[in-house]
Formats: C-alpha cells, structure tokens, sequence
C-alpha cells in the first residue's frame, strides 16, 4: 500500500497562508488553478498544491 502524507488545508487555512480572502481561495479552486477535494459540501485543498500555485506564481520584482 502507498505511504500517502498528505495534509489537507481547509479554505480558511489557504487564505490565511496566502493572505488572500476565501472567495479568492474559492476562484482560484473553481478556475482549476489550484487543486482541491470535496469533502461534502465544503473543499479542503492539499497542502502541497498551495506551496506549488505559489512557487510557481513568484513573480521576480527586480
């Protein structure tokens, strides 16, 4: 059997590491620009896919 370690994010938590508001969360996840799994009525979202969105979103400011 695979050794899955995956830690799940709810909305709430990606917002606050992101420090962006839920309904941006809920966009980005709807969009399919950040993968997420729903749990009944509500999305949870592994925590590697944020750390992933944002190393790939840095933009270099120099």
């Amino acid at each position: 059997m695979p050794d899955f370690d995956v830690r799940f994010l709810t909305v709430a938590e990606v917002a606050a590491i992101m420090r962006v508001s839920k309904m941006t969360v809920y966009r980005l996840v709807h969009s399919g620009e950040l993968p997420a799994v729903r749990v009944g009525r509500s999305f949870r979202v592994p925590e590697q896919a944020v750390d992933v969105y944002l190393r790939e979103s840095y933009v270099d400011a120099g």
